[in-house]
């Protein structure tokens, strides 16, 4: 029998899962005052940047995969922001570095999560502005009970403020101390931001694509980017220790807009999984999806060491061309990684013991060519990296503590409308607070190398590599399931897990999310200091000593988590048949609620 924490919720009115279960109730509000589930979504991404500053904020990233009920046909929603117009190697050759930091203001790319929930407000929202907004202002104005973790977060950063980002040290630590969990936290100035948004939007009429085109301009052109520019000239300290001012202006922000695109997807089992294209480590779960299938139905049950090591060799070689052949400038296309006679050239590469290495492949002939840094680690060499309280992979760690992370949210409603979203960045350790708007910048420039002609090489105006990569899942060109999760590189190796247990093995939504997750750390990864660990399987200790014993005479080295600590999945459904609404969420750090109706 299947063990579950709770039930996979049920309905025909609508349903929404997130992260945060004050956001999950503040999207459904939307949909009870008669709003669609983009109203629904963007309410809750607005109250996430409120309730889970240490994992996303106003100054990060967005991407999301939508479908109507008039058109079913996916679309990408990119709030991905590029680098900024004064991000060039040489700049940062000048200053005396050979990488991005990963914290502090030169690692911002251009806020796009504002921007990005404003546009699908824009194109296929239903309610006014004031009306989506009421819950995170209301947040942000009269304060949330804080959560365990954002006080944790802020205890570990307390030194950092006090001695450098003082900015950060005003807006967190009240009183001078560091806040309780649990105790009433407020954020006045953000809640003066989003105001301010709104009497844009109110002054544009009643409109509400109006509305939201209104506070979209509000945002870009006029008080944040004043205070973004004014900001731009103050030295801070970076993770690496130097201390030195920013690149990202106000005029960044006014040349930038989010943008539909169209998805990629892959027929699988009766399925069509669309991610977003290269800018996003997405296509690498289609690619792992199709070695499976070459592999054979023995490599598609999570739960035998047989599987999970032909998954773990599945995703080191997907890592690998992620790292050769992923990034806003590819010259490859993801119809070339996911071509048969590549997939099976692929899959074959895929032992008895575990690989070491990182192989890249050379579709279409092309010959691979990894970063300087990735040479390094792969020659087993010290790359002169450390991490610091700023820096790691934003995840939940071994330990169950969390050193950053990732939203998700997903949401369908009566009519079939469904989203996918993964807001992220910003987070409160990323970056000094800026005084007028309450929040920070991102850190997602981290993820561009400095070597030049790669496809993630650092180029103004270029998308970093994103981890970023929500799911939407049609069936005969319908969409039936929304899903995604946090954690950094592991995102799309935990949503390989819950699909195959879901789509394959027939599990409902709450079972595939609760049974246990796993996932290697045996690439580079994608955050400062950018390690890698050799072999390394992280597997929840729920597995059985057999199964972890043959991983381990396979070659890998097993380290195991708490039984609860890997994967933060949510997930929503839609049978088209009947109607029926479906969602779980993740148990794991007792944050992530479905609720619907």
């Amino acid at each position: 029998m299947t063990f579950t924490t709770r039930p996979t919720l049920e309905g025909t009115f609508g349903m929404v899962s997130s992260t945060h279960w004050l956001a999950s109730q503040s999207a459904q509000r939307m949909l009870e005052l008669g709003g669609n589930a983009f109203d629904a979504a963007a309410a809750g991404g607005f109250v996430l940047h409120v309730v889970e500053p240490h994992l996303n904020g106003p100054g990060g990233d967005l991407p999301a995969i939508v479908a109507t009920a008039t058109d079913p046909t996916p679309r990408v929603l990119c709030g991905q922001g590029p680098a900024p117009a004064g991000a060039t190697r040489e700049a940062f050759a000048a200053m005396g570095l050979d990488h991005v930091p990963g914290s502090g203001p030169l690692a911002a790319a251009v806020p796009g999560a504002v921007d990005a929930w404003l546009l699908l407000l824009r194109d296929h929202g239903s309610l006014p502005l004031a009306t989506v907004l009421e819950p995170a202002i209301g947040y942000a104005r009269h304060g949330h009970p804080l959560l365990p973790r954002v006080a944790a977060t802020i205890d570990r950063m307390q030194e950092l403020f006090r001695e450098s980002w003082t900015t950060s040290a005003d807006l967190w630590l009240r009183d001078g101390r560091v806040p309780r969990a649990g105790e009433l936290f407020a954020n006045p100035v953000y809640a003066s931001v989003l105001e301010r948004l709104v009497e844009a939007a109110e002054d544009a009429g009643s409109d509400v694509a109006a509305q939201a085109q209104a506070a979209r301009d509000a945002w870009a052109c006029g008080f944040v980017a004043e205070a973004v520019e004014a900001f731009r000239g103050t030295a801070w300290r970076h993770s690496g220790g130097e201390v030195l001012p920013g690149l990202l202006g106000g005029d960044d922000l006014a040349a930038f807009s989010a943008t539909w695109e169209e998805p990629v997807s892959a027929e699988w089992h009766g399925v069509q999984v669309a991610k977003t294209d290269l800018w996003g480590q997405g296509p690498a779960l289609l690619q792992v999806l199709a070695m499976l299938d070459v592999l054979g139905p023995q490599s598609l049950d999570p739960d035998t060491a047989e599987s999970m090591h032909a998954i773990v060799e599945s995703w080191k070689l997907a890592m690998a061309d992620r790292e050769a052949w992923f990034g806003d400038r590819s010259p490859v296309s993801v119809e070339e990684l996911l071509a048969a006679d590549y997939v099976a050239e692929r899959a074959a590469l895929v032992g008895a013991v575990a690989d070491l290495g990182a192989r890249p492949g050379a579709p279409g002939g092309r010959e691979p060519r990894l970063a300087q840094h990735v040479q390094r680690l792969v020659a087993g060499e010290d790359t002169g990296r450390s991490a610091d309280v700023t820096t790691g992979e934003p995840t939940v760690q071994r330990d169950g503590t969390v050193s950053g992370d990732t939203c998700h949210i997903d949401v369908v409603d009566r009519w079939g409308n469904i989203i996918s979203a993964t807001p992220s960045g910003g987070w409160l350790q990323s970056s000094p607070t800026i005084p007028e708007l309450g929040f920070c910048l991102g850190s997602r420039a981290q993820m561009f190398w400095l070597d030049e002609g790669l496809p993630a090489s650092l180029v103004p105006g270029a998308r970093p590599r994103t981890t970023l990569t929500p799911t939407l899942v049609l069936r005969d060109g319908v969409p039936v399931l929304a899903c995604g999760s946090p954690g950094g590189d592991q995102q799309d190796q935990w949503q390989s897990l819950f699909l195959l247990r879901h789509v394959v093995g027939g599990l409902d939504l709450q079972e595939a999310i609760d049974a246990p997750m796993f996932h290697s750390t045996s690439f580079p990864g994608s955050f400062h200091p950018r390690e890698m660990e050799r072999g390394v399987l992280v597997v929840e200790d729920r597995v059985p000593d057999d199964v972890l014993q043959s991983l381990q005479q396979r070659g890998h080295v097993v380290m195991t988590a708490g039984p609860w600590d890997l994967g933060r999945m949510c997930a929503v459904s839609r049978d088209p048949a009947t109607g029926v609404l479906r969602a779980g969420a993740n148990p794991r750090g007792m944050q992530g609620y479905a609720v619907g109706r």
